[in-house]
């Protein structure tokens, strides 16, 4: 058995079986350089622009940013109401997407920044 076969059949012997809620489909030509993207349904289409360059598109990691803080944000959501207890109106998310490299290896990094006005408001004070 090869490394590759001993990692897959030990991760599905952990495994539980996923349903599929939404899949999300875009079609996106050219890249983040005066590339195009539109979802199947046309509730997105946009215009990219590489970050810093003039244009009049968003970049692709702003967009990235804005789905997972939006993703993030329901996730509290649901985990809150598990908990029983209610997110505040209030609660939003500052995302920061940084697009890095290393001698020829591109990745992108990630930090969200979670804030909830109203329970920090309602905390008691350390005294």
């Amino acid at each position: 058995m090869t490394t590759y076969q001993e990692i897959n059949a030990a991760s599905r012997s952990h495994r539980t079986t996923a349903k599929v809620r939404y899949t999300a489909k875009t079609h996106t030509s050219g890249g983040r350089r005066g590339g195009v993207s539109r979802s199947d349904d046309g509730r997105l289409d946009v215009k990219f622009s590489a970050p810093g360059v003039p244009g009049t598109g968003t970049n692709p990691e702003q967009l990235f940013a804005a789905g997972w803080s939006a993703c993030f944000i329901s996730a509290m959501g649901v985990v809150a109401n598990k908990m029983k207890v209610r997110l505040p109106a209030d609660a939003a998310i500052d995302a920061e997407i940084d697009l890095c490299n290393s001698g020829d290896v591109y990745f992108l990094r990630a930090r969200l920044s979670v804030s909830l006005p109203a329970w920090n408001a309602k905390s008691p004070k350390p005294s």
